[in-house]
């Protein structure tokens, strides 16, 4: 993903550990949208608002933290970190550590499950957070970040 070329108008559009089985992973909780939907929508949005959007998903909790940092001078990543956030002290730091803006988003309301969902290690670092609202919650991410970056730009 580090090629050298200008991204500052790319996104990356990252998805965490078990959203690949999204639209058949606890529909009543996640929805019956596929990630394949979710990507699918996210990549027109982007190209309304004149953007280009990367896809990644990964269960690895090192390959996530090596997309954020590929995408360090990019114009920003949505990510849902699945139950990395909870956790994940290494994704924090990579988030905390790239100058692209990161907004979290969850599709659940987190708030509403178990109490180790309550916490999160990655949000404090992240410039956005979006929960609850769905698989919607992805396209205001996108807009979260776009805003986030034209702000940091404008400084």
């Amino acid at each position: 993903m580090t090629d050298g070329l200008d991204h500052s108008r790319t996104v990356l559009l990252l998805n965490g550990p078990n959203l690949n089985l999204l639209g058949t992973r606890d529909p009543e909780q996640y929805g019956t949208t596929t990630l394949a939907e979710v990507e699918r929508r996210v990549v027109e949005l982007g190209e309304e608002l004149g953007v280009e959007v990367v896809c990644a998903q990964s269960n690895s909790e090192g390959a996530m933290v090596d997309h954020v940092h590929a995408a360090r001078h990019w114009a920003g990543v949505v990510l849902n970190p699945g139950a990395y956030a909870h956790y994940s002290i290494a994704l924090r730091d990579a988030i905390d550590a790239v100058e692209a803006p990161v907004v979290e988003v969850h599709i659940s309301n987190v708030y509403a499950r178990e109490e180790f969902r309550h916490t999160s290690v990655t949000a404090p670092v992240a410039a956005g957070y979006v929960a609850g609202c769905g698989v919607f919650g992805y396209e205001l991410g996108l807009r979260a970040v776009l805003r986030r970056d034209a702000e940091r730009r404008s400084r």
